[in-house]
């Protein structure tokens, strides 16, 4: 039982690691970008990690962790935001290669204004609710800073794939919040998020991920663009 953080960790990151290497995808030669891009996403969202672990928001179920501890964060949860950008960055990089729809500009803002405006009225009515109102602030700030100030490309695309991502983040954080056990891995103080639950998992997860993968691939695009990473004498821009 120890193990059981740590196997959810190496489960989620073992197929996309392997593939990696395939001679189609290539995905290996791009860790130049993937790698800062991990690091730097990763720093934001453990710092915010430590502060809500700190405050009650969620916590850990010391049953399933070896009980290595950073700061107050056992250290499979370092390993978390790891291997779940890893594994989503690597299927968003695959789908993208294959996915040939270019979503219209209008389709795209029309998506993006709105979840704005959702994601601003959610955090003003749950402005008590620590996760809930911090994981639309972050969205809120993260659209409009993608779509007008860094004018990226690929957002309509990532609207379309995202929802692909949502399925296995489901399972994985379903395992991590109790589907199938006695008790949750990870739990959630109940009064710090709307209440709402998919299976066991908090209706904020799906966003919180979004905010997660959509910063990573932010950087990782950015710094492939930087650093000219060509694959097969062509530029990876399959975003």
């Amino acid at each position: 039982m120890k193990s059981a953080y740590f196997l959810v960790d190496i489960f989620t990151i073992l197929v996309p690691f392997l593939f990696s290497f395939h001679p189609k995808l290539l995905f290996y030669k791009t860790w130049k970008a993937f790698f800062p891009a991990v690091f730097i996403t990763g720093l934001i969202f453990i710092v915010w990690d430590i502060y809500f672990t700190k405050l009650g928001v969620w916590g850990f179920n010391p049953t399933y962790v070896f009980g290595i501890y950073i700061t107050n964060l056992p250290v499979e949860e370092f390993l978390f935001f790891f291997c779940i950008p890893y594994s989503c960055v690597f299927t968003y990089y695959c789908l993208a290669l294959f996915i040939k729809i270019s979503p219209s500009l209008k389709w795209e803002t029309t998506i993006t204004y709105s979840l704005i405006i959702i994601s601003l009225v959610l955090a003003g009515y749950y402005y008590n609710q620590k996760y809930t109102l911090s994981t639309f602030v972050l969205m809120a700030m993260l659209l409009p800073f993608a779509k007008r100030f860094l004018k990226v490309s690929w957002l309509g695309k990532f609207y379309l794939i995202y929802p692909i991502l949502v399925i296995p983040l489901l399972i994985v954080d379903g395992v991590l919040t109790g589907t199938g056990l006695d008790k949750p891995i990870v739990w959630y103080n109940p009064a710090e998020f709307i209440g709402i639950r998919i299976m066991t998992v908090p209706v904020e997860d799906i966003f919180y991920g979004m905010d997660l993968i959509f910063i990573n691939l932010l950087i990782y695009q950015y710094l492939i663009n930087k650093k000219q990473i060509t694959l097969n004498n062509k530029p990876v821009n399959a975003f």
